[in-house]
């Protein structure tokens, strides 16, 4: 029995040390790259392209990468040689400051990257099934990983933002590492039990929430694209940024510590248009706040966003679709929040900023963002009366 629970506490250690790392490089490479490439001298409007495309390879990568998890005798190797992609194509990166072969580094970074974090949410939550484990703790790691990278590189970045490219790359190869260690979780199509893709797309209740969360993301794409540039001109410096970061992952521990008891007591549909509201308010106060200090607290509504729509939607895949089908299911919930909503968001929104400006963009998504939280009520009002009406 000791050694049994020996073996399960050092299987939990290993789930918590790949969110931590993992999210560690989302960290690096997310929140400091917008600050790099404007670094290197180009437009707002090149770094919303080149950002964009990184999304637009997503759109195929996330199926594919999907597909091979669940028939795969290992999604483990799988996530392995995303992690070792990723971790390499980076590296190729500063090697030219030409456009056309930033766009293609960019590209074959995404390729690997995206995937990583929903065969994460695949591979964790079909293990967490088999235990009493809740999803929320593990999650957590990541957001403190995160969190502390944020700060760390921030500080780092202040005086050498060149050096994203071997942290990023060093992060990579120890969440590889940590993926030889971890229980296999082999993919359920890889014997001769073969499951359409239709199936999830017919599943009207699955591709509501997808929508909202793709609304959502749309606003989400331009902030995670822009705020770190419309921060530094507010007059706030890298080691400020990753403060700012510090604070928004903050934000996400009440809600990965008791988020499954909040769904229980609100339900998924309540719980996920919640966050167009929080958007909203939070685009609403980016927009009229000016001094760098102030955004600080604006941050903390990330928590009410975000991590609220990502672990919501890992649980409801994992719990409603198919098992021969969970990795497709998360890969293409990453692939419409971190594919197409993050092109739209990034793109059109570096296009807008261009001509109105940044903050404006910022009141643009607020208004997006409380009519997506308007009509979602209602649709979920209309739903709930035609399930009322069903069993009578």
């Amino acid at each position: 029995m000791n050694f049994l629970g020996e073996k399960s506490t050092r299987i939990y250690l290993l789930f918590l040390c790949l969110y931590a790392v993992s999210y560690m490089g989302n960290a690096v490479y997310g929140t400091f790259m917008p600050i790099y490439l404007k670094s290197i001298g180009l437009s707002q409007t090149s770094i919303a392209t080149l950002l964009s495309f990184g999304p637009l390879v997503a759109i195929l990568a996330q199926p594919l990468w999907g597909s091979i998890g669940d028939r795969a005798e290992s999604k483990n190797r799988v996530l392995q040689l995303l992690a070792l992609g990723s971790a390499v194509s980076i590296l190729l990166l500063p090697v030219s400051n030409q456009y056309l072969y930033l766009l293609l580094i960019i590209c074959l970074v995404t390729f690997f990257q995206t995937s990583i974090y929903p065969l994460n949410d695949a591979i964790t939550l079909e293990h967490l099934a088999r235990t009493k484990w809740n999803f929320g703790p593990i999650r957590l790691a990541g957001t403190i990983g995160f969190a502390l990278m944020s700060v760390a590189f921030g500080i780092v970045a202040r005086k050498n933002i060149n050096s994203i490219f071997i942290v990023y790359s060093v992060v990579m190869l120890l969440t590889l590492v940590i993926c030889t260690q971890m229980p296999k979780i082999k993919g359920h199509q890889s014997s001769k039990n073969k499951v359409s893709l239709l199936v999830l797309l017919k599943n009207r209740k699955l591709m509501l929430f997808i929508l909202l969360n793709f609304i959502v993301q749309i606003t989400l794409g331009y902030y995670y694209a822009f705020f770190p540039i419309y921060f530094n001109q507010l007059g706030a410096d890298n080691s400020l940024l990753g403060w700012s970061m510090l604070f928004s992952s903050i934000s996400e521990v009440p809600f990965l510590l008791f988020g499954h008891k909040i769904i229980e007591r609100f339900g998924i549909p309540v719980v996920l248009v919640s966050t167009a509201f929080f958007a909203g308010l939070r685009w609403l106060f980016c927009y009229f706040v000016h001094n760098p200090y102030l955004v600080l607290p604006i941050q903390m509504l990330h928590g009410l966003i975000f991590i609220v729509l990502s672990v919501t939607l890992a649980i409801y895949i994992n719990q409603e679709v198919p098992k021969e089908l969970k990795a497709s299911g998360q890969t293409m919930n990453g692939l419409i929040s971190l594919g197409l909503a993050r092109i739209i968001g990034s793109m059109a929104g570096g296009i807008a900023s261009e001509y109105v400006g940044m903050r404006e963009v910022f009141l643009y998504n607020a208004m997006v963002a409380f009519i997506t939280f308007v009509v979602f009520i209602f649709i979920f009002l209309k739903e709930a009366r035609a399930v009322q009406k069903a069993t009578v």
